[in-house]
């Protein structure tokens, strides 16, 4: 019998179905209500809603039934987890598809790492689909491990799993027309292309938009959201280990516009998603904040899918996938039992389905210049230093002018000022290139931290107290062969390997929160006051985010898109 056949045939009644739940309340995100009823399954699809009886049954026993949770935006990298870990993850907290940008790893290893990722997804149950890096590098700013172009985004577009084209970052490209750009859009017309415009208003805003750019997650105020919005854009409201957009932003969504609204995290590290959750966490958050309970659920699952085009996924009906889990109550949304395609894959926070290992990627990626001399010397040039100042909870940061700490006609730390160095050493062609300059917000008293996750291009950042930690950190990365790093007085204090590219782990999440976990605790003995150092450290190199960022070409006025001199006359 035809496939389909067999499943109209228990869609009818006329065979048992292999899986049914009975006595659940349902969330159906077409009508937004919640419908208590039966739901039969047969070969992984949902056939029917209704009385039915399977082979394996269910009592739900009056708990909801909520479909499977989609991630809308997320690098995988930045977990530091190779995607079977990311799936062990992620499912027991509900969520079943992921929509991946892999350009973190696109940055050091170019098509190979895109590639890489995508054999990954095979072996997991979770559905990943791809969003093809559209900015490698991210800006002309800084040197990264590979270049992609218009002609290596075409030859992947047509895979299965390939979604569309990954956040167009370099949006002043865009609003100027560039040429190369354009193309890079036009390989994802007739699937999505998702946006990442900061701050971006006005004029520019319309010609991005008017370029075919669909959507965006970097949005940080209601007026900003409420803008892009009104521009046909799909908002993505971003809750992540730093990037904590959620509670600004659901005063934005209201019954009208809320489909175009879906929940993602871009960048979280494991020891938050074990400590919060994943979606389903931003699903709380929304609740607490006023977000009817449906409309949460909708923003985590049909919403999502309809925006990428994901077929048969993101609801439970008839003719879609088997993904759903039990909860006890909508508001407090903790998944207890986790189905994909009808199987069960978590139960109770564990996660139950069987992953397996990819061949990792053994390609080395430390290619460092030697140190000839002290690379963090720089001699005063001015009275006045430009500053990054971190803003909290979020990526963007700001700018200050101030009076610069030399010593002996170098620039210095001054911790007392909370102003430490910080350095971007390139690692991927052996340039020499070190961009050096002061940032405020990390409270180091000692030592020095750095890793080599630093968005985008990855090369090697740091920040510490004084030049021979800086030096001891950076060295002690190029002997890992990439990770994180806590140096004090010359003595390495902490790591975490990150032997994939200098971004993933080979081993699993536990064992990398557990050392994530060590690094920072490392970290705050040398008084740090931040939350998650490493993650906010990331960022500091992103050019495509406002105020002002440092790359290993130097200081980046990234409103104004322009390299800026750190001594001010």
């Amino acid at each position: 019998m035809h496939h389909t056949a067999e499943k109209l045939a228990a869609a009818r009644r006329d065979v048992p179905c292999d899986l049914v739940i009975r006595g659940a309340r349902v969330v159906n995100v077409f009508s937004g209500e919640v419908v208590e009823t039966g739901v039969g399954v047969f070969e992984g699809r949902i056939v029917g809603l209704g009385d039915y009886d399977g082979r394996e049954v269910v009592e739900a026993g009056g708990a909801f039934l909520v479909p499977g949770l989609i991630e809308g935006h997320i690098h995988v990298e930045s977990t530091m987890l190779t995607i079977p870990e990311f799936a062990r993850l992620v499912l027991p907290c509900g969520t079943t598809a992921a929509v991946i940008d892999p350009h973190e790893i696109a940055n050091v290893f170019g098509v190979d790492g895109i590639l890489y990722m995508l054999r990954s997804a095979a072996y997991s149950p979770l559905d990943v689909f791809v969003m093809l890096p559209s900015c490698v590098p991210a800006s002309p700013f800084e040197s990264a491990g590979a270049n992609l172009t218009a002609d290596d985004l075409a030859a992947l577009i047509n895979e299965a799993c390939v979604a569309g084209i990954g956040e167009v970052m370099n949006f002043r490209a865009v609003c100027e027309g560039d040429p190369e750009f354009l193309r890079r859009i036009d390989v994802g017309k007739g699937k999505v292309v998702d946006g990442h415009a900061p701050g971006l208003a006005g004029p520019l805003l319309n010609a991005y938009v008017l370029a075919g750019i669909t959507s965006d997650h970097e949005s940080t105020t209601a007026a900003e959201a409420r803008e892009k919005l009104r521009l046909g854009m799909h908002l993505h409201i971003r809750e992540g280990s730093t990037e904590r957009n959620l509670l600004d932003l659901v005063p934005v969504v209201t019954q009208a516009n809320a489909r175009f609204c879906s929940f993602v995290t871009d960048d979280k590290h494991p020891d938050d998603f074990l400590a919060e959750g994943h979606l389903d966490h931003s699903i709380r958050l929304a609740i607490k904040a006023g977000v009817p309970a449906v409309t949460a659920v909708q923003m985590a699952t049909i919403n999502t899918a309809q925006h990428y085009r994901l077929p048969n996924l993101g609801a439970i009906a008839p003719r879609y996938h088997a993904d759903f889990f039990l909860a006890e109550t909508l508001e407090e949304c903790r998944p207890a039992r986790v189905y994909k395609r009808g199987v069960l894959v978590a139960e109770n926070g564990r996660c139950v389905a069987q992953t397996g290992a990819p061949p990792p990627l053994s390609r080395a990626t430390m290619n460092v210049k030697p140190f000839a001399d002290n690379p963090f010397a720089v001699a005063a040039a001015g009275a006045r230093v430009r500053v990054i100042n971190i803003v909290p909870r979020q990526i963007v940061t700001k700018e200050s002018i101030e009076p610069a700490p030399v010593r002996g006609g170098m620039l210095e730390a001054d911790t007392g000022r909370d102003l430490l160095k910080i350095a971007v050493v390139e690692r991927h062609k052996a340039s020499g290139n070190v961009g050096v300059a002061l940032v405020r917000g990390f409270g180091l008293q000692r030592g020095a931290i750095a890793s080599t996750v630093a968005h985008d291009a990855h090369n090697i950042i740091a920040v510490g107290t004084n030049d021979g930690d800086l030096r001891a950190a950076v060295e002690a990365l190029v002997h890992l062969g990439g990770g994180l790093a806590v140096v004090e007085g010359g003595v390495v204090r902490a790591t975490l390997a990150l032997p994939i590219a200098g971004l993933m782990s080979t081993k699993r999440f536990e064992d990398v929160a557990a050392g994530e976990r060590a690094v920072v605790e490392a970290a705050r003995a040398l008084g740090c006051t931040m939350r998650n150092p490493f993650m906010t450290l990331s960022f500091l190199a992103l050019t495509p985010v406002p105020e002002l960022k440092i790359t290993d070409q130097g200081l980046v006025d990234a409103r104004a898109f322009t390299h800026v001199a750190l001594f001010v006359e």
